[in-house]
Protein backbone atom coordinates (compact mmCIF):
# COMPACT_ATOMS: atom_id res chain seq x y z
CA UNK A 1 0.00 0.00 0.00
CA UNK A 2 2.67 2.68 0.92
CA UNK A 3 6.07 2.51 2.53
CA UNK A 4 5.15 4.20 5.41
CA UNK A 5 4.54 2.80 8.97
CA UNK A 6 2.11 5.77 9.77
CA UNK A 7 -1.80 5.81 8.31
CA UNK A 8 -2.14 7.30 4.84
CA UNK A 9 -3.80 10.64 5.00
CA UNK A 10 -4.96 12.76 2.49
CA UNK A 11 -6.18 15.94 2.18
CA UNK A 12 -8.15 17.37 -0.74
CA UNK A 13 -8.53 21.06 -2.04
CA UNK A 14 -11.35 21.89 -4.36
CA UNK A 15 -10.76 24.87 -6.44
CA UNK A 16 -14.58 25.99 -6.82
CA UNK A 17 -15.96 27.30 -9.86
CA UNK A 18 -14.13 26.10 -12.69
CA UNK A 19 -10.74 26.18 -12.91
CA UNK A 20 -9.22 27.89 -16.25
CA UNK A 21 -7.03 24.15 -17.19
CA UNK A 22 -5.31 26.20 -20.00
CA UNK A 23 -4.11 28.88 -18.39
CA UNK A 24 -2.68 26.65 -15.54
CA UNK A 25 -1.12 24.24 -17.19
CA UNK A 26 -0.26 26.46 -20.35
CA UNK A 27 0.37 24.49 -23.80
CA UNK A 28 2.46 27.78 -24.59
CA UNK A 29 4.13 26.41 -27.67
CA UNK A 30 0.96 25.91 -29.26
CA UNK A 31 -0.01 28.60 -31.46
CA UNK A 32 -4.12 27.97 -31.47
CA UNK A 33 -3.53 28.97 -27.56
CA UNK A 34 -1.87 32.28 -28.53
CA UNK A 35 -5.08 32.82 -31.21
CA UNK A 36 -7.53 31.66 -29.04
CA UNK A 37 -6.75 33.84 -26.10
CA UNK A 38 -5.73 37.54 -27.15
CA UNK A 39 -6.86 38.71 -23.64
CA UNK A 40 -6.59 36.50 -20.84
CA UNK A 41 -3.36 34.16 -22.49
CA UNK A 42 -0.24 34.59 -20.44
CA UNK A 43 2.51 36.36 -22.16
CA UNK A 44 4.75 33.52 -22.80
CA UNK A 45 7.79 35.14 -20.91
CA UNK A 46 5.26 35.32 -18.27
CA UNK A 47 4.76 30.97 -17.95
CA UNK A 48 7.09 29.00 -15.71
CA UNK A 49 7.95 26.00 -18.49
CA UNK A 50 8.36 22.63 -17.68
CA UNK A 51 9.34 21.49 -20.58
CA UNK A 52 8.98 22.27 -24.47
CA UNK A 53 5.74 22.50 -25.04
CA UNK A 54 3.40 23.24 -21.17
CA UNK A 55 4.17 25.59 -18.57
CA UNK A 56 2.66 26.41 -15.40
CA UNK A 57 0.62 29.58 -14.56
CA UNK A 58 3.48 32.49 -13.34
CA UNK A 59 2.12 32.45 -9.96
CA UNK A 60 2.49 28.44 -8.89
CA UNK A 61 6.44 29.38 -8.42
CA UNK A 62 5.60 27.98 -4.62
CA UNK A 63 4.67 24.65 -5.80
CA UNK A 64 6.87 24.65 -9.04
CA UNK A 65 9.22 23.45 -6.19
CA UNK A 66 7.53 20.60 -5.54
CA UNK A 67 7.28 19.73 -8.69
CA UNK A 68 11.19 19.72 -9.18
CA UNK A 69 11.48 17.78 -5.98
CA UNK A 70 9.38 15.48 -7.68
CA UNK A 71 6.56 15.12 -5.27
CA UNK A 72 4.44 16.57 -7.79
CA UNK A 73 1.94 15.06 -10.75
CA UNK A 74 0.30 17.03 -13.27
CA UNK A 75 -2.53 15.21 -14.50
CA UNK A 76 -4.06 16.22 -18.07
CA UNK A 77 -7.30 16.19 -19.87
CA UNK A 78 -9.32 14.77 -16.72
CA UNK A 79 -13.39 14.80 -16.21
CA UNK A 80 -15.88 12.78 -17.63
CA UNK A 81 -18.12 12.33 -20.95
CA UNK A 82 -20.63 14.69 -21.74
CA UNK A 83 -20.03 17.59 -19.42
CA UNK A 84 -23.12 18.85 -18.75
CA UNK A 85 -21.25 22.71 -17.89
CA UNK A 86 -22.74 23.29 -14.83
CA UNK A 87 -21.33 24.00 -11.88
CA UNK A 88 -23.77 22.49 -9.44
CA UNK A 89 -24.12 18.94 -11.58
CA UNK A 90 -20.83 18.87 -12.05
CA UNK A 91 -19.20 19.07 -9.20
CA UNK A 92 -22.15 16.76 -7.54
CA UNK A 93 -20.89 14.09 -10.24
CA UNK A 94 -16.89 14.70 -8.97
CA UNK A 95 -18.46 14.14 -5.41
CA UNK A 96 -20.70 10.88 -5.65
CA UNK A 97 -19.11 9.37 -8.41
CA UNK A 98 -22.42 9.18 -10.29
CA UNK A 99 -22.49 10.87 -13.62
CA UNK A 100 -26.14 9.23 -14.95
CA UNK A 101 -28.35 10.14 -11.68
CA UNK A 102 -28.11 11.85 -9.07
CA UNK A 103 -25.87 10.30 -6.28
CA UNK A 104 -26.13 10.47 -2.73
CA UNK A 105 -23.35 8.86 -1.03
CA UNK A 106 -20.07 10.80 -1.41
CA UNK A 107 -17.07 9.15 -2.10
CA UNK A 108 -15.15 10.03 0.59
CA UNK A 109 -17.46 9.55 2.46
CA UNK A 110 -17.33 5.82 1.81
CA UNK A 111 -13.71 5.76 2.31
CA UNK A 112 -14.08 7.33 5.94
CA UNK A 113 -16.52 4.36 6.85
CA UNK A 114 -14.20 1.92 5.38
CA UNK A 115 -11.37 3.30 7.32
CA UNK A 116 -13.32 3.43 10.06
CA UNK A 117 -16.57 1.58 10.25
CA UNK A 118 -17.21 1.33 13.74
CA UNK A 119 -17.34 5.12 13.66
CA UNK A 120 -14.29 4.81 16.95
CA UNK A 121 -13.19 7.70 15.80
CA UNK A 122 -15.48 11.41 15.24
CA UNK A 123 -12.32 12.48 13.58
CA UNK A 124 -11.62 10.34 10.64
CA UNK A 125 -12.97 12.85 8.57
CA UNK A 126 -11.90 16.96 9.04
CA UNK A 127 -13.32 19.24 6.63
CA UNK A 128 -12.80 22.96 6.98
CA UNK A 129 -14.79 25.56 5.39
CA UNK A 130 -18.52 27.24 5.67
CA UNK A 131 -20.20 24.11 3.94
CA UNK A 132 -20.07 20.40 4.49
CA UNK A 133 -18.85 19.28 0.61
CA UNK A 134 -21.16 16.43 -0.72
CA UNK A 135 -17.78 14.17 -0.83
CA UNK A 136 -18.26 13.46 2.86
CA UNK A 137 -21.77 12.97 2.74
CA UNK A 138 -22.90 9.60 3.83
CA UNK A 139 -25.28 8.64 6.64
CA UNK A 140 -24.13 7.47 9.57
CA UNK A 141 -20.75 8.82 8.60
CA UNK A 142 -19.97 11.80 11.26
CA UNK A 143 -17.49 14.71 9.29
CA UNK A 144 -16.63 17.29 11.99
CA UNK A 145 -16.66 20.64 9.98
CA UNK A 146 -15.02 23.45 11.16
CA UNK A 147 -15.11 27.14 9.71
CA UNK A 148 -12.30 28.36 11.69
CA UNK A 149 -10.50 26.42 14.11
CA UNK A 150 -9.23 29.15 16.11
CA UNK A 151 -12.19 29.80 17.65
CA UNK A 152 -14.07 26.25 17.27
CA UNK A 153 -15.22 25.17 20.60
CA UNK A 154 -13.66 28.14 22.84
CA UNK A 155 -17.00 29.92 23.41
CA UNK A 156 -19.67 28.00 25.20
CA UNK A 157 -22.38 27.13 22.07
CA UNK A 158 -20.12 28.21 18.96
CA UNK A 159 -19.34 24.44 18.33
CA UNK A 160 -22.99 23.94 17.78
CA UNK A 161 -23.70 26.80 15.74
CA UNK A 162 -20.73 26.41 13.85
CA UNK A 163 -22.25 22.96 13.23
CA UNK A 164 -26.00 23.90 12.55
CA UNK A 165 -24.65 26.55 10.24
CA UNK A 166 -22.57 24.45 7.98
CA UNK A 167 -25.73 21.48 8.15
CA UNK A 168 -28.06 24.54 7.38
CA UNK A 169 -26.03 25.36 4.18
CA UNK A 170 -26.10 21.74 3.26
CA UNK A 171 -29.71 21.41 3.42
CA UNK A 172 -30.74 24.01 1.42
CA UNK A 173 -27.84 23.29 -1.18
CA UNK A 174 -29.23 19.28 -1.53
CA UNK A 175 -32.83 19.04 -1.22
CA UNK A 176 -33.38 20.30 -4.27
CA UNK A 177 -31.53 17.95 -6.25
CA UNK A 178 -31.40 14.98 -3.85
CA UNK A 179 -34.62 15.44 -1.74
CA UNK A 180 -35.76 16.66 1.47
CA UNK A 181 -35.71 12.77 2.66
CA UNK A 182 -32.48 12.12 1.64
CA UNK A 183 -31.17 15.55 3.53
CA UNK A 184 -32.74 14.86 6.40
CA UNK A 185 -31.87 11.28 6.49
CA UNK A 186 -28.58 12.00 6.32
CA UNK A 187 -28.86 14.62 9.25
CA UNK A 188 -30.36 12.91 11.38
CA UNK A 189 -28.29 10.01 11.18
CA UNK A 190 -25.11 11.92 11.37
CA UNK A 191 -26.59 14.80 14.09
CA UNK A 192 -24.87 14.57 17.40
CA UNK A 193 -21.92 12.25 16.73
CA UNK A 194 -20.06 15.49 14.84
CA UNK A 195 -20.44 17.44 18.17
CA UNK A 196 -18.48 15.17 19.85
CA UNK A 197 -15.38 16.45 17.69
CA UNK A 198 -15.57 20.30 19.44
CA UNK A 199 -14.09 19.60 22.65
CA UNK A 200 -10.55 17.54 21.17
CA UNK A 201 -10.07 19.90 17.66
CA UNK A 202 -10.44 22.79 20.07
CA UNK A 203 -6.95 21.35 21.39
CA UNK A 204 -5.12 21.47 18.64
CA UNK A 205 -4.05 24.54 18.46
CA UNK A 206 -3.06 24.44 21.92
CA UNK A 207 -0.36 22.50 21.52
CA UNK A 208 0.60 23.40 18.59
CA UNK A 209 4.26 25.13 17.64
CA UNK A 210 5.86 25.72 14.53
CA UNK A 211 8.44 28.59 12.67
CA UNK A 212 6.25 28.39 9.41
CA UNK A 213 4.70 31.27 8.61
CA UNK A 214 1.45 30.84 6.10
CA UNK A 215 0.08 33.83 4.10
CA UNK A 216 -2.63 35.57 5.28
CA UNK A 217 -5.16 34.02 3.04
CA UNK A 218 -8.49 32.02 3.31
CA UNK A 219 -7.16 28.90 1.68
CA UNK A 220 -3.95 29.30 4.19
CA UNK A 221 -5.66 29.29 6.87
CA UNK A 222 -7.89 26.04 5.97
CA UNK A 223 -4.27 24.88 5.41
CA UNK A 224 -3.02 25.84 8.74
CA UNK A 225 -5.98 24.50 10.34
CA UNK A 226 -5.43 20.96 9.12
CA UNK A 227 -1.80 21.28 9.49
CA UNK A 228 -2.46 21.56 13.38
CA UNK A 229 -4.65 18.52 13.27
CA UNK A 230 -2.73 16.34 11.97
CA UNK A 231 0.34 17.51 13.94
CA UNK A 232 -1.83 17.10 17.25
CA UNK A 233 -2.16 13.19 15.92
CA UNK A 234 -6.21 12.81 16.48
CA UNK A 235 -5.81 10.20 14.10
CA UNK A 236 -7.71 12.34 11.18
CA UNK A 237 -7.15 10.32 8.30
CA UNK A 238 -9.31 12.62 5.75
CA UNK A 239 -8.93 16.29 5.19
CA UNK A 240 -11.50 18.72 3.17
CA UNK A 241 -11.40 21.70 2.10
CA UNK A 242 -11.77 24.05 -0.31
CA UNK A 243 -11.20 27.61 -2.36
CA UNK A 244 -12.60 29.93 -4.88
CA UNK A 245 -14.49 31.19 -6.88
CA UNK A 246 -12.36 30.18 -9.89
CA UNK A 247 -15.56 31.30 -12.54
CA UNK A 248 -13.67 33.57 -14.55
CA UNK A 249 -16.51 34.60 -16.93
CA UNK A 250 -14.52 38.54 -16.69
CA UNK A 251 -12.08 39.93 -15.26
CA UNK A 252 -9.67 36.92 -15.17
CA UNK A 253 -6.73 38.30 -15.73
CA UNK A 254 -5.49 39.43 -12.28
CA UNK A 255 -8.20 37.53 -10.63
CA UNK A 256 -6.96 34.20 -11.39
CA UNK A 257 -3.17 35.32 -10.78
CA UNK A 258 -4.61 36.18 -7.13
CA UNK A 259 -6.51 32.79 -6.84
CA UNK A 260 -2.83 30.62 -7.53
CA UNK A 261 -0.79 33.07 -5.38
CA UNK A 262 -2.92 32.00 -2.58
CA UNK A 263 -3.11 28.66 -3.19
CA UNK A 264 0.77 28.11 -4.12
CA UNK A 265 1.69 29.93 -1.18
CA UNK A 266 -0.45 28.33 1.20
CA UNK A 267 0.66 24.62 -0.34
CA UNK A 268 4.07 25.55 0.47
CA UNK A 269 3.96 26.79 3.59
CA UNK A 270 1.47 23.53 4.49
CA UNK A 271 4.24 21.07 3.47
CA UNK A 272 6.95 23.01 5.15
CA UNK A 273 5.69 23.17 8.13
CA UNK A 274 4.69 19.15 8.26
CA UNK A 275 8.25 18.72 7.39
CA UNK A 276 9.45 20.67 10.31
CA UNK A 277 7.48 17.74 12.29
CA UNK A 278 8.64 15.19 10.29
CA UNK A 279 5.04 14.63 9.60
CA UNK A 280 4.59 14.89 5.72
CA UNK A 281 5.60 11.06 4.66
CA UNK A 282 1.87 9.73 5.33
CA UNK A 283 0.18 12.63 3.63
CA UNK A 284 -0.87 13.25 0.08
CA UNK A 285 -2.93 16.07 -1.65
CA UNK A 286 -5.22 15.90 -4.04
CA UNK A 287 -6.47 19.34 -5.95
CA UNK A 288 -9.48 19.07 -8.44
CA UNK A 289 -12.11 21.33 -10.12
CA UNK A 290 -15.36 20.74 -11.86
CA UNK A 291 -14.59 21.42 -15.06
CA UNK A 292 -11.90 23.70 -17.01
CA UNK A 293 -12.94 26.48 -19.13
CA UNK A 294 -13.72 27.56 -23.19
CA UNK A 295 -10.24 27.93 -25.13
CA UNK A 296 -11.23 31.00 -26.92
CA UNK A 297 -11.97 33.90 -24.54
CA UNK A 298 -14.83 35.84 -24.18
CA UNK A 299 -12.92 39.40 -24.30
CA UNK A 300 -12.27 39.71 -20.51
CA UNK A 301 -12.44 35.88 -19.38
CA UNK A 302 -13.31 32.58 -20.19
CA UNK A 303 -16.67 30.44 -19.83
CA UNK A 304 -17.14 26.80 -18.88
CA UNK A 305 -15.74 24.08 -19.81
CA UNK A 306 -15.18 20.23 -19.73
CA UNK A 307 -10.97 19.05 -19.36
CA UNK A 308 -9.51 19.71 -16.98
CA UNK A 309 -6.12 19.53 -14.88
CA UNK A 310 -5.58 17.69 -11.48
CA UNK A 311 -2.82 17.53 -9.33
CA UNK A 312 -1.48 15.23 -6.36
CA UNK A 313 1.20 16.78 -4.27
CA UNK A 314 3.28 14.54 -1.42
CA UNK A 315 6.65 12.48 -0.71
CA UNK A 316 4.69 9.72 -1.58
CA UNK A 317 3.72 11.20 -4.90
CA UNK A 318 5.92 10.36 -8.46
CA UNK A 319 6.22 13.31 -9.42
CA UNK A 320 5.60 14.06 -13.59
CA UNK A 321 3.24 14.79 -16.04
CA UNK A 322 0.50 11.87 -16.63
CA UNK A 323 -1.90 11.85 -19.91
CA UNK A 324 -1.58 14.29 -22.69
CA UNK A 325 -2.84 17.31 -23.40
CA UNK A 326 -6.03 17.55 -24.90
CA UNK A 327 -5.87 18.56 -28.76
CA UNK A 328 -7.04 22.49 -29.16
CA UNK A 329 -7.63 21.82 -32.68
CA UNK A 330 -11.20 23.36 -33.52
CA UNK A 331 -12.29 19.34 -34.85
CA UNK A 332 -11.51 18.25 -31.90
CA UNK A 333 -13.03 20.40 -29.86
CA UNK A 334 -16.67 19.69 -28.45
CA UNK A 335 -18.62 23.16 -27.73
CA UNK A 336 -15.57 24.95 -28.11
CA UNK A 337 -13.87 22.85 -25.17
CA UNK A 338 -10.96 20.21 -25.21
CA UNK A 339 -12.11 16.81 -24.60
CA UNK A 340 -11.37 14.88 -20.86
CA UNK A 341 -9.42 12.25 -22.19
CA UNK A 342 -9.06 10.53 -18.29
CA UNK A 343 -11.61 9.82 -16.30
CA UNK A 344 -11.73 11.58 -12.55
CA UNK A 345 -12.33 8.34 -11.75
CA UNK A 346 -9.46 6.26 -12.35
CA UNK A 347 -7.56 9.29 -10.08
CA UNK A 348 -9.57 8.32 -7.46
CA UNK A 349 -9.26 4.36 -8.01
CA UNK A 350 -5.60 5.04 -7.94
CA UNK A 351 -5.83 6.89 -4.39
CA UNK A 352 -8.33 4.68 -3.08
CA UNK A 353 -6.45 1.22 -3.92
CA UNK A 354 -3.61 2.27 -4.16
CA UNK A 355 -2.74 5.07 -1.30
CA UNK A 356 -5.26 3.67 1.12
CA UNK A 357 -5.57 -0.13 0.52
CA UNK A 358 -9.13 -0.26 0.02
CA UNK A 359 -11.43 -2.00 -2.53
CA UNK A 360 -12.29 1.72 -5.62
CA UNK A 361 -15.23 -0.45 -7.27
CA UNK A 362 -17.98 0.78 -4.35
CA UNK A 363 -16.31 4.17 -3.92
CA UNK A 364 -16.09 5.12 -7.74
CA UNK A 365 -19.29 3.33 -8.83
CA UNK A 366 -17.10 1.09 -11.27
CA UNK A 367 -14.11 -0.36 -12.71
CA UNK A 368 -11.85 2.97 -14.16
CA UNK A 369 -8.04 2.51 -15.28
CA UNK A 370 -5.90 3.56 -12.72
CA UNK A 371 -2.55 5.98 -12.96
CA UNK A 372 0.65 5.32 -11.61
CA UNK A 373 1.66 8.03 -9.93
CA UNK A 374 2.14 6.59 -6.27
CA UNK A 375 5.30 5.83 -5.38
Amino acid sequence: MTSTKKDPVIVVLQMSGGNDYLNTTIPYADGIYRDSRPVVGVPEDRVIKIDDHIGLHPEMAPVKELYDAGDMAIIHGVGYADSPRSHFRSMDIWHTCEPDKIGTEGWLGKVTRELDPNKENVLTAVSFGAALPRALALPGVPVACVDDLDNYGLLPGIANEQRNKILDRFARMYSPTIGTGAVMDYLGQTGLDTLEGADILKEAPKVYSSTVEYPDSTIAKKLKGIAQVHLANFGTRVFYCDHGSFDSHSNQVGMHDKLWKDVSEGIRAFFADLREHNASENVIMFLFSEFGRRVIDNGSGTDHGAGGVAFALGDQIKGGQYGEFPSMKPEHLEQGDVVPNIDFRGIYSTMVEDWFGLDANPIVNGNFEKLAYMK
